[in-house]
């Protein structure tokens, strides 16, 4: 993995909850949960991972309507934001069968 962030934060963006799931540089997991659809809540999970481990990049599967927020939060704490398709994913999940 690259080693320029010292976590990287994947939301399943939802309407109502989204699912969080943070990988440090080893590939372990740091956080793994749901969040509200909340500013607070999404701001305190950033800020945290920011505090306790570096550098974060968030990575969405949806920038828009319902992804807005987090993206909006993400860059209101500094961290750095990456756009995944769901295609892509869909894709990466087909190279580890079983595993994802």
């Amino acid at each position: 993995m690259n080693n320029e962030y010292d976590v990287w934060l994947g939301l399943d963006v939802g309407k109502t909850n989204h699912h969080g799931c943070g990988l440090n540089p080893m590939g372990e997991r740091v956080f793994d949960h749901e969040l509200p659809q909340d500013e607070g809540a999404l701001r305190d999970v950033i800020t945290t991972l920011q505090h306790d481990c570096g550098r974060v990049l968030v990575v969405v599967d949806q920038p828009n309507t319902i992804g807005a927020l987090p993206v909006a939060v993400a860059r209101d704490c500094g961290a750095d934001i990456a756009y995944l398709p769901g295609l892509a994913m869909r894709k990466a999940a087909d190279l580890y069968p079983g595993q994802a």
